[in-house]
């Protein structure tokens, strides 16, 4: 048991010491080895999304609508017309109508966009 022990101590400061040779992992990245990293796309913003984001489209590397809007909160959250006007937006995802579906059921595609749209004048 004591040998065992010994062991996997030595083995763990081995491994902590190749660890600390590599470059970080993007936050962003999975913490599971073997598990595939978040597709990765475009958030495109319009009208005063694109005001209050300050830019007319950024990165997302995310699974879901959900995470992808979360991980753009955080993001802006210097900004606080930006969540204000996002909470108003509707969202075309690769131009598929997202409508009043669970944002955490809305599944995003490598190379795909995300698009936010405010409520525009007359509709």
């Amino acid at each position: 048991m004591e040998t065992a022990r010994h062991r996997q101590a030595t083995e763990g400061v081995a491994v902590a010491t190749t660890d600390t040779a590599r470059p970080a992992r993007p936050a962003t990245l999975p913490a599971q080895p073997g598990t595939p990293e978040p597709p990765s796309g475009t958030i495109r913003y319009w009208a005063a999304a694109k005001a209050a984001a300050g830019t007319a489209e950024e990165p997302y590397a995310a699974r879901t609508l959900a995470d992808a809007l979360a991980a753009a909160r955080r993001r802006h959250e210097d900004e606080p017309e930006y969540a204000r006007v996002l909470a108003r937006c509707s969202f075309l995802v690769d131009g598929g109508p997202v409508g009043t579906r669970d944002h955490s059921t809305v599944q995003l595609a490598e190379g795909g966009t995300v698009e936010v749209l405010p409520p525009f004048a007359g509709g």
